[in-house]
């Protein structure tokens, strides 16, 4: 087995293992409804719409893959119970949103523009300094120049705890400390990112959301800054969301894109919930991509989301 073989069945395996809880629970429940049938029927797609709603795919989202199926059975005229999962699976599939580009993230293709400045937004707690650490361990790993910015500057760990990570994945940080105008601290990082000839630059913000305007006005002058150094900055603004919440995830999500253009997601803590169908109905309903997905504690357990390998995971293919 070559090299890369090894990598991407390693990778298949942290994933099967990440999304165990959530699978055993969608299985268990189809299984329970699906027992004795022998085709799909109205009944058989009331239980669906329990099992997906209990999943925490969400109303919306439940209502849009139940509507998909209920064509497909109607034109197909009969399905039978073994056939509707393989429907299921490929309608999730369908509906997850593509990522609003063909880049790779975290590869080795290059950035359409360069230095690619990131900006990290999510509440406190759900794992979003932590996730900016091993972004930056990733993108070091496929060869890129990375600086990271500590602008989450108001939490008393923050720029510490980002130090601490910037040590591990072994790349520079840009700080002030805490207290430091987050704006001015992104500004240096945007600066000292073009000045070093660094190909991508991701900045910690605060995790503050009990003023959806107070975030605007202040996002607004960090974007505004980073401008007037590197053009068209941020190129990207990723929101990084606690899986293990369920629909509160869903109500902070809709908050963060009510106050913020949010380019893509993270969602952190698969490996420790069962509510891992949060991830099908926020990327539908916001209709925003999911990015990247953590699935464990160690460096490299952050892994670019594959909304295929996803689907087949969560239903044990």
């Amino acid at each position: 087995m070559g090299f890369l073989e090894k990598i991407g069945l390693k990778k298949k395996e942290t994933l099967d293992k990440g999304v165990e809880k959530s699978r055993s629970g969608l299985l268990n429940k189809l299984g329970k409804a699906l027992a004795g049938k022998d085709q799909v029927d109205d009944e058989t797609l009331d239980e669906l719409e329990e099992i997906l709603i209990t999943s925490d795919v969400g109303v919306k989202t439940t209502i849009e893959i139940i509507k998909r199926i209920e064509k497909r059975v109607a034109r197909d005229k009969f399905v039978t119970q073994s056939e509707l999962q393989g429907l299921l699976r490929d309608e999730i599939v369908a509906l997850l949103k593509d990522s609003s580009d063909d880049r790779p993230a975290a590869y080795d293709a290059d950035f359409p523009e360069k230095p690619h400045i990131v900006l990290v937004v999510g509440v406190n707690g759900v794992g979003k300094t932590t996730t900016i650490g091993k972004l930056s361990y990733m993108y070091k790993a496929a060869g890129k120049n990375v600086l990271l910015g500590a602008a989450d500057t108001f939490r008393a760990a923050a720029v510490d705890q980002l130090k601490i990570w910037s040590e591990r994945a072994e790349v520079p940080i840009i700080e002030q400390g805490q207290n430091a105008d987050p704006a001015a601290v992104a500004y240096d990082t945007a600066a000292a990112a073009k000045a070093r000839g660094a190909d991508i630059a991701l900045i910690d913000t605060a995790g503050r959301l009990h003023n959806k305007k107070a975030l605007m006005d202040e996002l607004s002058k960090i974007k505004r800054v980073m401008s007037k150094v590197v053009d068209n900055a941020p190129h990207e603004v990723i929101l990084v969301l606690d899986a293990s919440t369920g629909q509160n995830a869903m109500q902070q999500a809709k908050a963060f894109t009510e106050a913020v253009d949010i380019t893509g997601l993270a969602l952190t803590k698969l490996d420790g919930t069962a509510k891992g169908g949060i991830v099908i109905g926020i990327s539908h309903e916001l209709n925003v991509p999911v990015k990247y997905i953590g699935l464990g504690e160690k460096i490299e357990d952050l892994q670019v989301f594959d909304k295929e390998a996803f689907v087949n995971a969560l239903f044990g293919e």
